[in-house]
């Protein structure tokens, strides 16, 4: 059965592993999942994340972070979906919660946080925001 929309997947299993109070959550590897995976842990909202080699594509295993028993994060969300792609101008990048939070920018230059990409100058597909 093939998957219509990975990222969600990802970040849904990354909302319910947090509900769950899981320590780690394990999905199918991609390139960009572990690029995403690698934003999430800069910006620290994720303490780690490994890719496991089997002998398909590979296992993604993410390890999760709280604070004082709770999620790091408050809402991960999904902007841009197949059925209705969103895309947005260097001048027109989103603000997360008034800078609180952050998005994820698909870029010529690859994945960067809104404030990466207004630094360089650069827009592109808006995936998901994380606040």
């Amino acid at each position: 059965m093939s998957m219509t929309d990975p990222i969600a997947d990802l970040l849904t299993r990354i909302r319910n592993g947090a509900k769950a109070r899981h320590e780690k959550i394990d999905l199918p590897s991609s390139k960009i999942k572990t690029g995403i995976a690698g934003i999430l842990k800069k910006e620290g909202v994720i303490n780690n994340y490994r890719v496991i080699k089997d002998d398909k594509q590979g296992i993604l295993r993410i390890y999760l972070r709280y604070e004082d028993g709770e999620p790091v994060f408050n809402e991960i969300q999904r902007i841009s979906k197949p059925g209705r792609r969103i895309y947005s101008g260097k001048k027109t990048l989103p603000t997360i919660k008034s800078g609180y939070g952050f998005a994820i920018i698909s870029t010529s230059r690859g994945l960067l946080t809104d404030v990466e990409a207004r630094e360089q100058g650069v827009g592109g597909e808006v995936l998901l925001s994380v606040w």
